[in-house]
């Protein structure tokens, strides 16, 4: 049999592409939007007056421990770890059906739908980009690196 190659080491050497690093600090803002989220919640929860207090109690313990995919991605992209990427995408992914239902209701929630929206958006161009595949040692199909020759 052939001896099987070692899969594509990340690019460590040198500095971390910008692409890289952006893409890491958006998913941890959207990790962090969901900290706040699920705190916000859990003290409504407590403190407030909630139409149901077990519903706000639950929604925030579900916002903060959902906050750990995010954070954990950005954390790994920061780190160049190739699995890193899935999560970060999956997030953005989650977060567009939930920017379309900010950006229809008549409140102030349009704003948000627009810049969580923004930041989707943005976070999937920087995580498919060729330069950040490489940076992370993702091979491309046919075990290319993601480059294009």
């Amino acid at each position: 049999m052939s001896s099987q190659q070692t899969p594509a080491a990340p690019e460590t050497t040198g500095p971390r592409p910008r692409r890289l690093t952006y893409a890491a600090a958006l998913t941890a803002l959207e990790g962090l939007a969901l900290v706040v989220g699920g705190v916000w919640m859990l003290v409504e929860g407590f403190t407030g007056a909630p139409d149901d207090r077990r519903s706000a109690v639950t929604g925030g313990i579900t916002l903060v421990v959902l906050a750990l995919l995010p954070l954990l991605a950005a954390r790994g992209l920061l780190a160049r770890r190739g699995w890193s990427r899935g999560p970060a995408v999956i997030t953005q992914i989650m977060a567009l059906p939930v920017a379309y239902n900010l950006l229809r209701a008549d409140s102030v929630a349009i704003p948000a739908g627009i810049a969580l929206a923004v930041v989707a958006v943005a976070s999937l161009v920087l995580l498919v980009n060729a330069e950040t595949t490489r940076a992370l040692g993702i091979r491309g199909p046919g075990g290319t690196g993601g480059d294009r020759t």
